[in-house]
């Protein structure tokens, strides 16, 4: 019987429990992921293994050479089993620690350095060894759970495990906040990120602050086959840990995610140049200070050389910059902004303009508020195009249209298809869409605001003044009687 999605999310939240009030969730999230992505390999490993036995009736030496060609190598001293068995040691972190040192070890080329970030025996997170140990012991029993088998067999779908993962990573984010936020895309914007850029077969995909990748897993997905190649890269250390462990979860072996600061140093390179993409996607940190304006003067890689510079203090137009730099001809990128890129002026306004001027926007889409765990502020999608035909940008308002959310509000099935169909298809929609002439956003002045272009205001129902005059007199006369009935309970009393 398959191993549902739901069954594995409940269980690793549940490990959630054993490190709650003793740190942060988003210091414990890399012990509870980390030991996730162990569990995976070590039940994928055991179902190989006993089929290789089958297989080769016990031969020992061809089922060592068998498992020797598999995607990875697992030693016995790093399985999970192996941990389970020394859960009362009295240096179970140590023992942890040398597992997954000896994992990164033993499979150079695909893990070294993925669980860089979490260290088992940290005395400082876990506490003194008592405290320490029963934390660790209570996540591997957790996890030590029937229902939690990641054998191959086991799972009904190939991405089962990675939708969990992002599940967990989706709960964290928002137990975080804003400094979980910074790391996750929720998947319905994702989603519908994916089928506006649309990727095809042969493609090559790109995030340059690809978080923990869920964004490049959705665009992959659209492809429909295994024939795309994945590129990103990630600034933040942990995040880009989660990222390698996530596109391995997805068997996405091959994705090549680097780590370090795409606008002060892009790693993506080939022929001493920028690495250039068909399709790029990103939902860049909003109006990031501090971007590196005083690198990008003198940027080797001439990505602002033709633009004014973005300011210093608001860093959106340099990742558009970026990106469209790395777009290949016949390229098309998505990106999710603050509403800030539609209408500010200055040195951005300047950009926005030559940018409408050399006709590479597609189309401005307005998102609902609420929809991302780092911020409430409402957010939008530009889409970017290289050689395209069409003179004039369609602008979509699709703030209206959700599912509100207790804690963030969300996007529907149908929301998320009404806005690709709208895209695809071009269309003008009363009080959605618009396609707006180029002249029509010259006469704007190139200020993209959205309500300058989708008229969604709708008149409020004429007001019955005789009716509400009579209405307000009936209540003072109900108020007067009150008054009056109170009045005389306070004299009975003696109190007026």
């Amino acid at each position: 019987m398959s191993v549902s999605k739901e069954s594995i999310n409940a269980i690793v939240w549940k490990a959630c429990d054993g490190f709650r009030g003793s740190m942060d969730s988003s210091k414990y999230k890399d012990y509870i992921l980390s030991m996730l992505f162990v569990k995976y390999l070590s039940d994928f490993y055991k179902e190989k293994l006993q089929i290789l036995r089958d297989k080769y009736n016990g031969d020992e030496e061809r089922i060592k050479r068998s498992l020797a060609r598999e995607k990875f190598v697992l030693d016995e001293s790093c399985t999970f089993e192996y941990l389970l068995q020394n859960k009362e040691a009295n240096n179970l972190g140590e023992i942890i620690n040398k597992a997954l040192a000896k994992i990164e070890e033993d499979n150079p080329s695909k893990l070294d350095g993925i669980f860089r970030n979490v260290d088992f025996n940290d005395k400082n997170l876990l506490g003194e060894v008592k405290e320490r140990n029963a934390i660790l012991r209570n996540l591997l029993e957790v996890f030590d759970d029937e229902d939690l088998d990641l054998s191959p067999s086991k799972i009904s779908q190939r991405d089962v495990i990675g939708d969990a993962y992002e599940f967990l990573i989706s709960e964290f984010a928002s137990d975080a906040g804003k400094k979980g936020g910074e790391f996750f895309t929720p998947s319905e914007v994702s989603a519908l990120l994916a089928k506006l850029v649309s990727a095809k077969e042969g493609d090559r995909i790109y995030d340059p602050t690809c978080g923990s990748g869920s964004l490049l897993i959705k665009v992959s997905k659209e492809v429909g086959s295994e024939n795309f190649a994945i590129y990103g890269q990630e600034k933040n250390s942990q995040t880009h840990s989660l990222c390698r462990m996530n596109m391995y979860l997805h068997e996405i072996n091959d994705a090549q995610i680097e780590w370090g600061d795409t606008i002060r140093n892009p790693l993506q390179i080939q022929n001493d140049a920028l690495m250039k993409f068909d399709v790029i996607v990103a939902n860049p940190p909003f109006s990031l200070d501090q971007w590196g304006v005083e690198e990008a003067k003198d940027d080797r890689w001439k990505r602002f050389a033709s633009y004014p510079l973005p300011p210093k203090s608001n860093g959106d137009y340099a990742f558009i910059l970026h990106m469209i730099h790395s777009l290949a001809p016949y390229g098309r990128m998505g990106v999710v902004l603050p509403h800030g890129v539609l209408f500010r002026g200055s040195n951005e306004g300047k950009i926005r303009k030559q940018i409408i001027d050399e006709n590479l926007l597609d189309a401005v889409i307005g998102l609902p508020a609420n929809l991302f765990y780092g911020t409430s502020i409402p957010a939008c999608i530009l889409i970017f195009k290289k050689d395209r035909e069409d003179q004039d940008i369609l602008f979509i308002d699709a703030s209206k249209e959700f599912q509100k959310g207790k804690r963030q509000n969300k996007l529907t099935e149908d929301n998320i298809n009404k806005i690709f169909t709208t895209y695809h298809q071009r269309q003008e929609i009363e009080k959605y869409s618009h396609i707006a002439t180029i002249k029509e956003i010259q006469e704007n002045d190139c200020n993209l605001n959205i309500p300058r272009y989708v008229d969604t205001y709708e008149e409020e129902e004429e007001v019955d003044i005789p009716s509400t005059l009579e209405k307000i007199n009936h209540l003072n006369e109900e108020i007067a009687k009150t008054q009056k009935k109170m009045d005389a309970y306070l004299k009975e009393l003696g109190l007026a």
